[in-house]
């Protein structure tokens, strides 16, 4: 009987090869000779997974976005039952990739950022990824508000003088999660500076979300 062939695993094999090349070189580094020979695959396995290189590269930063999402599904459901409030934390902080162990996974998606600048299926790829992000935030925000929504805005959040907006709430600390992932990367930011900025926006948002009296 001939061989059954996992195609799936195979693509994910694939997928694990691009984003170590891109890791070391960028995506201007990636070749199919080099994803092939790292993977331990032939030139012809690649060329049957992806019919051309973008579609390598963008099945590879779809399986980045779904180990991240993974690792936010992870830590919401360990251990006990927890609030909106110290949910949307951990979620801002697997976003933020900010861990030792999480750098080289911050390298590759700031690569692919850089990627979507000038291709348009990839910004549209990172662009459904941030949207779930948002929603996941989103709806978090609402819930540790403790209020309905309305308009858009989460009523109950009284203590700034005025009803919270989860989406702008959610929009702002999607934005500068991102933001310290480049921030330490380069350096400008140590971890533990960027742990305390991060900390301290969601003391803030904790305070205008909380209910007057």
């Amino acid at each position: 009987m001939p061989k059954q062939v996992d195609h799936e695993g195979r693509r994910r094999r694939i997928a694990e090869a691009v984003c170590l090349l891109v890791d070391e070189h960028g995506l201007e580094g990636v070749t199919l000779r080099d994803v092939a020979t790292r993977a331990e695959v032939s030139m012809g396995a690649v060329q049957r997974c992806f019919r051309t290189k973008e579609e390598m590269l963008l099945f590879a930063l779809t399986h980045v976005g779904e180990r991240v999402a993974e690792r936010v599904r992870s830590r919401l459901t360990a251990g006990p039952a927890q609030s909106a409030a110290s949910e949307l934390g951990l979620v801002a902080g697997e976003v933020a990739l900010l861990r030792e162990e999480d750098r080289a996974e911050a390298r590759i998606w700031l690569a692919f950022v850089a990627g979507a600048a000038v291709n348009p299926a990839l910004a549209a790829s990172l662009r459904s990824s941030y949207a779930a992000l948002e929603e996941l935030m989103v709806r978090l925000v609402t819930e540790a508000a403790g209020g309905a929504v309305i308009g858009g805005s989460v009523m109950g959040g009284e203590a700034a003088g005025g009803a919270v907006t989860a989406r702008t709430e959610a929009r702002t600390l999607l934005a500068l999660a991102d933001g310290l992932t480049a921030h330490v990367l380069v350096g400008h930011r140590t971890v533990e500076e960027a742990e305390e900025v991060l900390h301290a926006h969601l003391a803030g948002l904790w305070e205008r979300c909380r209910p007057a009296g």
